[in-house]
């Protein structure tokens, strides 16, 4: 690719509380391997550690980061306020905990203009080296942890419905109605659904990888995890027609599992057999995942509260949650 096909890019990151992840992820953004223009822009939430402060030096040594107030602290609001900020037509949105290599812009717009997508992403790559944040990450990119989603697990290139972040066409994103800011988690998928309502092309390919930093505490992991059922559920009453197994899996799994305690312990035993299936496919799937033997023993607990909190999510998200 020549320079000519390498156009401006704006990077854009919502960013709250990332004082542990800010400096990487914005290091591995002005190390990329690609020759056009690009600038940064941070929309700033009220952080209470010290990520206001770690931003402010690092746009004070580089004039292509620019920073923008989000008093909201909400992820949409932040999206919409640094696109609204931005010089350029290709937006390429970023997490604070998240890091990509070297070659994921330049491999990014060659997929686009190969394409003709409006949106092009990746595989989200969860990865730590670190104790209990180490074995969340292996079970955030197994089948059993979060389904068959091809931007968790991998698979082939092509046509998806939605792709994690992603590197849009900022014409596209504006002729859409950009981030629905009522959504605090699903912004993203709710987004891709209208581009693609109005013929925009979504495309996922597993060159771009994007290194994401999970939560490092089981309560972290359950709240995480709780939104988004919650929010799933909204995106299954403003859409019914996307509804699939995958999301509907977690919900039954609480469901059935409840139900298989409750009547197993009061009216027959043999009823308790469903749930002690599951502990038993926890068990086996821990194993399986598991990298190290602590992992092993950890990841049937990670699994349960990452099933059973998007799940309950899900069963008690409640309508008033999305304001019409």
């Amino acid at each position: 690719m020549n320079q000519i096909s390498q156009p401006s890019v704006s990077f854009i990151l919502p960013i709250l509380n990332e004082e542990r992840d800010l400096e990487n992820c914005v290091s591995a953004i002005l190390q990329q391997d690609y020759l056009g223009s690009i600038e940064i822009i941070l929309a700033l939430g009220p952080s209470i550690d010290k990520t206001t402060q770690i931003a402010n030096t690092i746009a004070a040594g580089d004039t292509r980061i620019k920073l923008v107030d989000n008093p909201t602290g909400q992820t949409a609001r932040g999206l919409n306020l640094a696109i609204k900020s931005s010089s350029y037509e290709i937006i390429c949105r970023i997490d604070g905990h998240s890091e990509i290599d070297r070659a994921y812009i330049k491999t990014a717009v060659l997929i686009m203009q190969e394409t003709g997508a409006v949106n092009v992403g990746g595989l989200m790559y969860a990865n730590s080296e670190f104790g209990l944040q180490r074995t969340i990450a292996q079970a955030m990119r197994s089948k059993l942890g979060v389904g068959p989603s091809k931007f968790h697990t991998g698979g082939k290139a092509g046509a998806s419905d939605t792709v994690y972040l992603g590197v849009f066409k900022k014409s596209a994103i504006i002729a859409a109605g950009g981030f629905d800011e009522r959504y605090i988690r699903a912004q993203d998928w709710e987004l891709n659904h209208r581009m693609r309502k109005q013929g925009g092309l979504i495309w996922f390919d597993p060159r771009l990888i994007v290194t994401y930093r999970p939560r490092n505490s089981f309560s972290k992991l359950a709240k995480q995890y709780f939104q988004y059922g919650r929010w799933r559920r909204v995106i299954a009453r403003q859409h019914p027609q996307t509804v699939n197994y995958r999301y509907l899996a977690p919900p039954i799994a609480v469901v059935i599992t409840l139900v298989s305690i409750f009547t197993g312990l009061f009216i027959n035993r043999i009823l308790i057999l469903p749930s002690l299936a599951y502990i038993f496919l926890l068990l086996i799937g821990g194993f399986l995942i598991g990298k190290k033997l602590v992992d092993r023993l950890i990841m049937p607990f990670v699994l349960a509260t990452m099933h059973f909190s998007w799940g309950v999510g899900f069963l008690t998200s409640p309508k008033k949650l999305f304001k019409d």
